[in-house]
């Protein structure tokens, strides 16, 4: 998309009601319309809380990977979304998490071994809702992010 379109889709979404000026900074806001459209989210956790489930997070990452009889070490981490925002309230941490076999073995991953690596994350996540975590993806590296690893 050029400069040109870009401003002309600016144009059409403010003249909708969907975003605003965000002051005098030259960036835009979603407004109420905007989120009921697009069927955002309110943020609904603490910064702080987000915080906290980041570092314990951290904690069983550094155990996984101290375990020789762990299935799996990590071997990248990545958070983002919530955790660069400047926000008291935010959504859930995304989280990318690249993981590496223990065992030597195929090197293509079954759809059972994928179903066990998305076990594993799942158990990594605990019972928190604050988090969402994935298979890293790198394209992960190249957004803006907080280092976990």
């Amino acid at each position: 998309m050029g400069l040109a379109q870009a401003r002309e889709a600016i144009a059409v979404l403010q003249l909708q009601g969907y975003i605003e000026p965000a002051g005098r900074t030259g960036k835009y806001r979603i407004t109420e319309q905007g989120a009921l459209v697009s069927g955002a989210k309110s943020p609904r956790f603490t910064r702080q809380s987000v915080e906290e489930a980041l570092a314990v997070l951290r904690g069983r990452i550094k155990a996984v990977n101290s375990d020789p009889e762990a299935a799996y070490k990590i071997t990248e981490a990545v958070a983002f979304e919530a955790v660069l925002r400047d926000q008291e309230r935010v959504q859930a941490a995304e989280v990318g998490i690249r993981l590496e076999r223990n065992a030597e073995g195929q090197s293509t991953v079954s759809a059972k071994e994928h179903a066990a690596e998305l076990a594993f994350l799942k158990q990594l996540r605990g019972k928190t809702t604050v988090l969402h975590i994935q298979l890293y993806e790198d394209w992960m590296r190249a957004r803006s992010h907080r280092d976990l690893s």
